[in-house]
């Protein structure tokens, strides 16, 4: 019986036949090694000799072979993939949420696999039944719906939710301290002699939203002012829609002089209807945002704005589900992130 240190040199050049992946059997007929051997050369896991070692991993390299994750996973009952749904990628904050959550996965080992729900509950359910499928061990989401969440943890999946939250048991969530946050902005512009502030809002029933919201009416509250519900003005989830609220505050007899939007898409459209209705900022109204973008210092001025670190959200979540994948039993917990208000050009006093 042949011994692993008398096994033959691998064949240069072999491959797993025209057009067809290279398989661990490919490799191991390559290293003249057995299946088994070659396995536990390759996953490190188990004892084989540093010659035979070496010669199977040259062999692999030389197949170009690239591991099945997916069936390893199946073979151990685990996964170093971590499932990733975000609302919106095409929105930069979502977009750099899922690479905060990649970079930090990566350093912990995990891979990601990523999916855009579009903000439709739907669509976060079908890819929440294709993570499922491929065995993920654990999921962050910023959940459209309440269900989905549920939905996971039914299934026995991790999961933590980012950016808004539904208060699941057993599901953690990450975000910043938006009522603080929006609290700090409007209190700014109160602070300005600003009186008549509208609030641009996508909605209020997540709590993102309704935290924003809530930070709001508590600074005008604050400083002895009656909030109004009729400058609250909820304006969908882009730009254009945000262009159509802003241009209706504009026409009214008495507009307000500041504007605060609760994201930065409703930012954008609001900076888009002021400039079109031949007002200046700051000098005619004054604008902050809520989350940071890169046109938002291209334009003069700048635009004032609430800084959350998006990346850091992302890396939070991720190293909090990876937590929870150890401890599965655990009592939920709520990692809150601080926000930062970063004045720019856009906010100036009251206009008398």
């Amino acid at each position: 019986m042949a011994t692993e240190a008398s096994e033959p040199e691998p064949t240069s050049g072999r491959t797993g036949g025209r057009g067809r992946r290279a398989t661990i059997t490919d490799v191991a007929a390559a290293a003249g090694a057995s299946r088994s051997t070659t396995s536990r050369a390759l996953s490190g896991q188990g004892y084989v000799s540093p010659e035979v070692r070496d010669r199977v991993q040259r062999a692999a390299r030389s197949l170009g072979y690239v591991p099945d994750a997916l069936a390893r996973g199946l073979k151990r009952r685990s996964s170093t993939s971590i499932g990733v749904l975000v609302s919106d990628l095409s929105n930069v904050f979502y977009a750099q949420l899922a690479a905060g959550a990649s970079r930090r996965a990566k350093e912990l080992g995990f891979t990601t696999l990523l999916a855009d729900t579009q903000v439709q509950s739907k669509e976060e359910l079908a890819a929440a039944q294709a993570f499922l499928e491929l065995r993920v061990a654990g999921v962050v989401v910023t959940p459209v719906s309440a269900r989905i969440s549920g939905w996971l943890v039914d299934h026995e999946i991790p999961t933590v939710e980012l950016d808004r939250s539904f208060g699941r048991a057993g599901v953690d969530s990450v975000a910043v301290d938006n009522f603080r946050a929006s609290e700090a902005a409007t209190a700014h512009l109160v602070g300005l002699g600003h009186r008549r502030i509208a609030l641009l809002i996508d909605e209020t029933d997540w709590t993102t939203g309704r935290r924003r919201y809530e930070g709001y009416r508590s600074a005008l509250q604050a400083a002895g002012l009656k909030p109004n519900d009729a400058d609250v003005v909820a304006s969908g989830w882009d730009a254009t829609a945000a262009s159509e609220a802003t241009r209706a505050l504009l026409r009214r007899r008495r507009p307000p002089t500041a504007i605060f939007a609760a994201n930065n898409l409703l930012a954008e459209g609001a900076w888009r209807a002021v400039h079109e209705a031949g007002l200046r900022v700051p000098r005619d109204l004054s604008l902050i945002g809520f989350d940071d973008a890169p046109w938002m210092t291209l334009v003069q001025p700048a635009v004032s704005t609430v800084v959350q670190n998006a990346i850091a959200l992302g890396e939070a979540a991720v190293s909090r589900v990876v937590h929870r994948i150890g401890r599965p039993t655990e009592p939920r917990q709520e990692v809150v992130l601080g926000a930062e208000l970063q004045l720019r050009g856009s906010t100036a006093r009251a206009p008398r």
